[in-house]
């Protein structure tokens, strides 16, 4: 290391830098330190990639520097000084694009996820999708979240929607309402059965499931046959609400984030595990 051109030390720093400075934005956004907006907007959406193409072409100069001087790879004496292998150095620049390389291909997956799961409010009922209480509604609307959105009105009227009016290739999507992007992208959720057993057990059953799922604030109404609890996500703290409505035969779930226009997926997936935690609570299969 200490034998390296300063060139080829740079492009290992900015190696390292890299997955510390997108940790920093995470956690700093999880933990308060700054809002979610600045977390993954300006630092991660915004300064990230600058950061990326900076680190990319680092490695790409010393990677050429290394090459156009392989042919003196054998250390030698020069000035009394030790030159290094250029091997370490070509090394290090190979290094240096595939930890920005990782990066690109992160970031194109979950551009591509984003496309594939468009809106951030899903339900098992996508006719009469559960409610949350009073209480719930009250914290969303002190956070400035997103809205909790009618299932039967076009992507197009919701606020959260309306960047997408100008573009193009967004017109198919947002014609379309929540009850049809769910019934075509998450046909496969579905209401739980309670197959006899009571709606106090059902109501124990999804706090439970939701407590070993590691949810906070999770409230129970027997009598309205309700459970709610709130989802943290590891990474930046992004909050999603979610709720269990048991019924006479069966239970429905909904799943609503805070913020961000796509879930990349992460309602239904949550739904899913929490509906599996829910019928092994309760006995069914």
């Amino acid at each position: 290391m200490k034998n390296l051109p300063w060139y080829a030390k740079l492009v290992l720093a900015l190696t390292a830098f890299l997955p510390l400075y997108f940790m920093i934005a995470a956690i700093g956004s999880k933990i308060g330190l700054w809002s979610w907006q600045v977390g993954l907007g300006s630092m991660t959406f915004t300064a990230g990639p600058i950061l990326v193409g900076i680190a990319a072409i680092a490695a790409l100069i010393a990677l050429i520097l290394g090459l156009i001087n392989w042919s003196g790879r054998k250390a030698e004496k020069q000035d009394g000084v030790k030159r290094p292998r250029n091997k370490a150095v070509i090394v290090s620049a190979v290094l240096g694009l595939l930890v920005p390389g990782a990066f690109v291909v992160f970031g194109m997956s979950a551009s591509s996820t984003a496309e594939s799961n468009p809106i951030y409010d899903v339900s098992t009922d996508t006719g009469n999708p559960p409610t949350f209480s009073a209480e719930i509604m009250a914290e969303r609307a002190e956070t400035e979240s997103n809205q909790v959105n009618d299932y039967q009105v076009p992507l197009s009227e919701l606020e959260a929607f309306q960047s997408l009016k100008n573009d193009d290739g967004a017109q198919s999507l947002i014609i379309q309402n929540h009850a049809q992007i769910i019934n075509d992208i998450y046909a496969e959720l579905s209401p739980l059965p309670l197959a006899g057993a009571s709606k106090a057990d059902a109501v124990a059953a999804v706090a439970a499931a939701m407590g070993s799922m590691g949810f906070v604030d999770i409230r129970q109404d027997a009598d309205a046959g309700r459970v709610e609890g709130v989802a943290e996500t590891f990474w930046y703290g992004f909050k999603d609400d979610v709720v269990a409505r048991i019924g006479e035969n069966e239970i429905d779930f909904r799943s609503v984030s805070r913020v961000g226009r796509s879930d990349l997926g992460a309602n239904a997936a949550r739904i899913a595990e929490l509906r599996e935690k829910v019928t092994a609570q309760i006995g069914q299969r």
